[in-house]
């Protein structure tokens, strides 16, 4: 019998390595997990390997990389990652996408207002319109990793990545972008499509998700 094969996309200057915990149930279950590291995200690369990558670019190598299994996979992602997951849900088969506080496509606006200061708030950062963008630790520990024990969250800042600077302007200041990069297009995927939100996420808000859950239809 051969398993569903899971393929685990993370968010922004993470990478595989984000699922190392949260991938053991599903493979103890039989699934065949893959947690591929988005392009220049491997521990072994330079911080200059993410420098003009779009999030297209992250979207067409996990659309290949689905292409390359078996069977159809179950597609999820997580925050940024998420949003690579809508683009590549477009551009390969898939047996159902799974959509973890993902970033909104084109068009769909943040629901509150910490959505919009976290998003100012790594605006500032660095060499924004292009590079690479270091990440925000004091932001990541206000915001993201907030409810972990201290020694856990300084372990996962220890392992940040730098991002592309482009595909943080395109994910997140996606109205001042003609060439809609992240946008899903129109109508429903087609594919079986479930989004999940934490009631206390203030970077990707519930009601962020039931937007992106009712643009994907």
């Amino acid at each position: 019998i051969r398993m569903t094969a899971i393929v685990m996309v993370h968010g922004a200057f993470c990478g595989g390595w984000a699922f190392e915990r949260f991938r053991a149930p599903f493979e103890a279950a039989g699934f065949q997990v893959t947690a591929p590291d988005l392009r220049g995200h491997g521990a072994d690369e330079t911080a200059e390997a993410v420098i003009g990558v779009s999030m297209a670019d992250y979207a067409a190598d996990i659309a290949r990389l689905c292409a390359t299994l078996p069977e159809p996979p179950v597609l999820l992602g997580h925050s940024m990652g998420g949003l690579v997951a809508q683009l590549a849900a477009r551009r390969t088969n898939l047996k159902a996408l799974v959509l973890l506080a993902p970033s909104p496509p084109w068009g769909v606006g943040a629901a509150s207002l910490e959505e919009a200061a976290t998003a100012f708030g790594v605006q500032m950062l660095g060499p924004f319109s292009s590079g690479a963008l270091q990440p925000e630790r004091s932001l990541m520990r206000a915001y993201s990793l907030d409810r972990m024990p201290a020694a856990e969250c300084e372990a996962v800042i220890a392992r940040l990545r730098p991002e592309s600077a482009q595909a943080v302007r395109e994910t997140l200041n996606w109205w001042l972008d003609p060439f809609m990069t992240t946008s899903v297009g129109a109508g429903a995927l087609g594919v079986p499509a479930l989004v999940i939100s934490g009631q206390g996420d203030v970077v990707h808000s519930p009601g962020t998700a039931r937007a992106v859950a009712d643009r994907l239809g």
